[in-house]
């Protein structure tokens, strides 16, 4: 089988000058990373959350907070509030009418304030729903049941940072 080889059919001189046409062309696309503006990622890391309650609600402040990268050094700027809520239905049933598969939806009602004037900025409502089995052991059961809910507020925190980042974004956007 015979290779082929870019640098021995094309000589050194034409190759450095294709490669950096090829890199201006690619820079004068118009693309611009979501987190290629520094006041994406200062304006996320700003965002104060604050933890609805329950289980859920404290799960998903962690994992907002690890999703904004909240700098502990710096007054925020932002506060993020939420409600959440929580709704498991049975989805899959045995033979003794028994519930052996379910599925958790979570919904995240939230808003993001100012915080020097307590202007709300910015709200929306998220959800996600994820699903689980029901084991016959009880320590089982309930393992995968707070999985479950581990990896809605995963998905929900990766929700709401998108959205988060996408306004702040825009907002950094010249206006034209």
């Amino acid at each position: 089988m015979k290779r082929f080889s870019l640098s021995k059919t094309l000589p050194a001189a034409l190759l450095a000058p294709l490669l950096a046409i090829g890199a201006l062309g690619l820079s004068a696309c118009g693309f611009t990373p979501l987190y290629g503006s520094q006041t994406v990622t200062k304006g996320l890391g700003s965002i104060e959350v604050v933890a609805a309650s329950g289980r859920s609600g404290y799960l998903l402040r962690e994992k907002l907070d690890d999703a904004l990268a909240r700098d502990v050094n710096l007054l925020p700027t932002y506060r993020l509030v939420y409600t959440i809520n929580e709704i498991r239905y049975a989805r899959g049933v045995r033979v003794d009418n028994v519930a052996n598969r379910y599925e958790l939806s979570l919904t995240a009602n939230w808003r993001l304030l100012d915080i020097k004037t307590g202007q709300q900025l910015r709200s929306g409502s998220t959800n996600t729903t994820v699903t689980y089995d029901s084991a016959d052991q009880p320590y089982a059961s309930i393992a995968a049941q707070q999985d479950s809910q581990e990896r809605a507020a995963t998905e929900l925190a990766r929700r709401i940072q998108l959205e988060l980042a996408t306004w702040l974004a825009g907002k950094a956007q010249p206006k034209a």
